[in-house]
C-alpha cells in the first residue's frame, strides 16, 4: 500500500497550519489535511467538499464520523 508522507509544520502554507494546528488543539487528528497538504489545489477543492457533506445533511455528522471510522477499520485503515 502507498504511503504519503505527512508534512511538518514548517512545510505547511500558513492557512493550512492554521487549519492544523486548530484541529490538533480541538483533540483532532489532523493527517489528513498533513497528508493532503502536497497539494493545495486538491487540498482546497478536499474541503470544500468534505466540511458541508460531512456536517449538513439529514444523518448527524457524529454518526457519520463512527460509520467513516468503522469502514476504515474494516480496511485496516488507521487514520
Amino acid at each position: 500500500m502507498s504511503r504519503i508522507r505527512l508534512q511538518q509544520d514548517s512545510e505547511l502554507a500558513p492557512a493550512v497550519l492554521a487549519q492544523v494546528k486548530a484541529m490538533e488543539a480541538a483533540g483532532h487528528d489532523a493527517s489528513v489535511s498533513r497528508g493532503l497538504a502536497h497539494h493545495q489545489t486538491f487540498f482546497d477543492a478536499y474541503f470544500k467538499f468534505y466540511y458541508p457533506a460531512h456536517n449538513e445533511g439529514c444523518i448527524e455528522p457524529a454518526l457519520k464520523e463512527l460509520v467513516r471510522l468503522k469502514i476504515a477499520r474494516l480496511n485496516d485503515c488507521f487514520t
